[in-house]
C-alpha cells in the first residue's frame, strides 16, 4: 500500500443512504420504521452515478449495510459502474450508541452485507452518524484489527484537535502490525480554529463564495488531498418533508437542496477527484472471507400465523397386520372463518403520506389475516394535491380496496361517515392516514367490540396508553378538552378526540352528526353516549405525525369544541336518561 501522493488529486466520496435514514431525523424516525417509507435511494443513486459519469470521475461510495441487504441491486450497480464500495455501518448508529463489542459486530455485519452484494472486498469505513473525536481513537484500533485499510470518520473541527494539529491531515494510524490510513474531514483553519469545508451539508449551508475560496486555498497551499463528500439524497429536492423534526434539524436537512447539483458540478469541473481506495492503490479483490448468513433486518413484529392442529390418524383393527395396513392421511382441519372488517381511511392532501400508509397496511394485513377479512375504503376528501392519482396507483388495482371521492373538502368526520355508509360489514374501523396511531393496534381494539358494545375508541391518555414526540401544547389542548367532555358525557373516558376507532355500523350509520370536521369525531361519540350506546376505551400509543402537515385549524377547533360542549350539555339535560333511551331502542 502506498501513502498519500502530493499530485493535486483530491478525494471524493458519496454517502449512499435514503432521506429518512439521516442524522437530523433520527430523533423522530425509528430504525424499525425504515421499510415503511417511500424508497427513493435507487433513483437518487442513479442521479449521483450519472453526475459522476458526466465528469468521468470514480468515487468511493460509503454504503449502509441495511441498504445492501434490502436493495443489493443498487449497490451492485454502483460497483459495476466502476466505483469503490466502502462501509458506513449497518444501521445509522453513532459511536456513542455502541460498546466496543457492538461496534465490531456492526462493522462485520455491514462488511459482510456489502461483500455479499458486490462480491468485492471492502477496504474502507466511515461512521454512519456523527464523527470521531479525540476520545474515540480506540475505534481506529478496532478497524485496524478487523483488516480495514482506511477510515474517514475523524472530524477535527473547532478546537477538538488543537493540541495535535497533525490530525487535520491524512495520517497512518498504527496498531500492532497493522496500519490504517485516516482521512479526516477537511477543514479550514482560522486563528487556531478549524471549520469544516468538505461535506454536503457544509457546502449547502455556508455561502458558496466563501467555500469556493476555502477549497481553492487548500488546493494551492496544502500538499495533502482535499476530501469532499455529498449524499445521494442531496440531489433530491422533491423528497418528502418530515415536519416532526425540530426546526434546526429541518433546516440542516432541507435547506438549499435545489442548489446542490450546481454546487457539486462546480467542484467536479474545477478539480481532479478520485476515490479513496483508488488513491491508495487498493485492488478490487474478490471477497474471500466466509460470509455469514444474512441476519434478519429490523421489522415491525408480525405475530406468527397459528397452525391448525393436526388430526390424529385413524388406526386399523387389531387383526390387521402392519404390512397390510393402509396408510392413513391426517384429516384436514378447515381454517377458522375470518370476520369481515372494513377499515376507513380519510385522505385530504396526503400525497406525502400515502407510500408510508401503503407499506404500513401491508404489514397490518399480514398480521391480521388469520382472524379478519380486511377491506379498505379510502375516502378522498376533496384533495387538491396528487392524492387522488396516487391513491389509484397504490390501491386502485386491489380487489379489497375501494376509493370514494368528495368533490369538495367536507372534513374528517364527514369522510368517516361516508366510509361507514359505503361499508358492507358490521365491524367498521377508522384510522388516520398519517398513521399517528399504528393500525397494528387494531389487534387490541377490534376484540373489544363485543356484542354489547357499539364503539371502541383509542386512548393515548389512558394510564396504560402512551404519547410519543407530540408537541406539548397539543397535549395540553387535547387533555383539557377531554376533561371537559368527561363533565358532560356519561362515559368517563380519558380520550374523546381520537379518530382511531372501531364501530358497530348499525349503531352509527344513522347518527344525526352536524359537524363535518374534527368536531364531528367527538360528536359521534357524544351522540352515542347520550342515546344510551355502550362505548369502550382501549389504551393506545399516539405518535407524532412524520410526513405531511396536520390540517386542524387550532382556534377554529377550540371555539367549535366550546360550542359543541354547550350543545351536548343541553342535550344531556333535556334528553331522556340513557337507560330509558336504550330500553326504547331495544324494544
Amino acid at each position: 500500500m502506498q501513502g498519500p501522493a502530493a499530485d493535486k488529486q483530491h478525494l471524493l466520496s458519496v454517502v449512499l443512504e435514503d432521506y429518512f435514514q439521516v442524522a437530523p431525523l433520527r430523533g423522530v424516525v425509528k430504525t424499525e420504521q425504515w421499510h415503511l417509507f417511500e424508497n427513493r435511494v435507487e433513483v437518487n443513486t442513479r442521479k449521483a452515478l450519472d453526475l459522476l459519469d458526466e465528469f468521468d470521475i470514480k468515487a468511493t461510495f460509503f454504503v449502509l449495510g441495511w441498504i445492501a441487504d434490502e436493495m443489493p441491486e443498487v449497490v451492485r450497480e454502483v460497483a459495476t459502474r466502476g466505483h469503490e464500495i466502502a462501509s458506513k455501518g449497518y444501521y445509522h448508529h453513532s459511536l456513542s450508541q455502541l460498546s466496543r463489542t457492538e461496534f465490531r459486530h456492526d462493522l462485520q455485519r455491514s462488511r459482510e452485507a456489502l461483500e455479499r452484494a458486490t462480491g468485492t472486498r471492502v477496504h474502507g469505513y466511515r461512521i454512519a452518524h456523527g464523527w470521531f473525536g479525540p476520545e474515540d481513537l480506540w475505534a481506529l484500533d478496532v478497524l485496524a484489527e478487523d483488516g480495514f485499510a482506511y477510515d474517514s470518520s475523524l472530524r477535527p473541527i473547532f478546537r477538538s484537535f488543537a493540541r495535535d494539529r497533525s490530525r487535520r491531515l491524512p495520517f497512518p494510524h498504527r496498531h500492532g502490525d497493522a496500519t490504517l490510513w485516516e482521512y479526516p474531514l477537511s477543514t479550514w483553519s482560522v486563528g487556531g480554529w478549524s471549520f469544516p469545508i468538505a461535506g454536503g451539508n457544509y457546502l449547502r449551508q455556508f455561502p458558496h463564495a466563501l467555500m469556493k475560496r476555502a477549497v481553492a486555498r487548500w488546493h494551492r497551499t496544502c500538499e495533502a488531498p482535499f476530501g469532499m463528500y455529498f449524499h445521494v439524497w442531496e440531489l433530491d429536492p422533491g423528497q418528502p418533508r418530515i415536519h416532526a423534526a425540530p426546526l434546526l434539524e429541518r433546516i440542516r436537512q432541507y435547506r438549499n437542496l435545489d442548489k446542490m447539483p450546481a454546487i457539486i458540478r462546480h467542484y467536479l469541473g474545477a478539480y481532479r477527484f478520485v476515490g479513496i481506495g483508488d488513491y491508495l492503490g487498493l485492488a478490487r479483490d474478490p471477497a474471500t472471507r466466509d460470509l455469514a448468513p444474512r441476519e434478519p433486518v429490523v421489522r415491525v413484529r408480525v405475530p406468527p400465523r397459528p397452525l391448525a392442529p393436526e388430526a390424529k390418524p385413524t388406526h386399523g383393527s387389531e387383526n390387521e397386520s402392519s404390512a397390510a395396513a393402509v396408510e392413513r392421511q391426517p384429516v384436514p382441519v378447515p381454517a377458522p372463518a375470518t370476520v369481515p372488517v372494513t377499515i376507513i381511511v380519510p385522505c385530504y392532501n396526503e400525497s406525502e403520506s400515502l407510500h408510508f400508509l401503503a407499506n404500513t397496511l401491508r404489514g397490518v394485513e399480514a398480521s391480521l389475516e388469520d382472524r379478519y377479512d380486511l377491506r379498505f375504503i379510502f375516502v378522498d376528501d376533496g384533495s387538491a394535491d396528487g392524492t387522488p392519482s396516487l391513491l389509484a396507483k397504490l390501491f386502485g388495482h386491489r380487489s379489497n380496496c375501494a376509493i370514494v371521492s368528495h368533490p369538495t373538502n367536507r372534513g374528517v368526520a364527514a369522510a368517516i361517515l361516508t366510509g361507514i355508509r359505503d361499508a358492507g360489514t358490521e365491524i367498521v374501523c377508522s384510522m388516520d392516514c398519517d398513521c399517528t396511531y399504528d393500525p397494528h393496534q387494531l389487534q387490541s381494539l377490534i376484540p373489544m367490540l363485543r356484542d354489547d358494545v357499539d364503539m371502541v375508541t383509542a386512548s393515548p391518555y389512558h394510564p396504560e396508553g402512551q404519547v410519543r414526540n407530540v408537541q406539548s401544547w397539543r397535549l395540553v389542548l387535547s387533555r383539557g378538552l377531554s376533561l371537559l367532555y368527561r363533565l358532560v358525557l356519561h362515559h368517563r373516558f380519558y380520550t374523546y378526540t381520537s379518530c382511531f376507532r372501531v364501530y358497530r355500523r348499525s349503531a352509527v350509520v344513522d347518527l344525526p352528526v352536524r359537524e363535518g370536521h374534527f368536531l364531528g369525531v367527538v360528536e359521534m361519540l357524544a351522540l352515542l353516549d347520550l342515546s344510551g350506546g355502550r362505548l369502550a376505551e382501549c389504551p393506545a400509543v399516539l405518535e407524532v405525525r412524520l410526513l405531511g402537515r396536520a390540517h386542524m385549524k387550532v382556534l377554529r377547533t377550540i371555539t367549535g369544541h366550546v360550542r359543541l360542549l354547550g350543545r351536548m350539555g343541553w342535550l344531556r339535560l333535556t334528553a331522556p336518561r340513557p337507560a330509558a333511551r336504550r330500553e326504547e331502542r331495544e324494544a
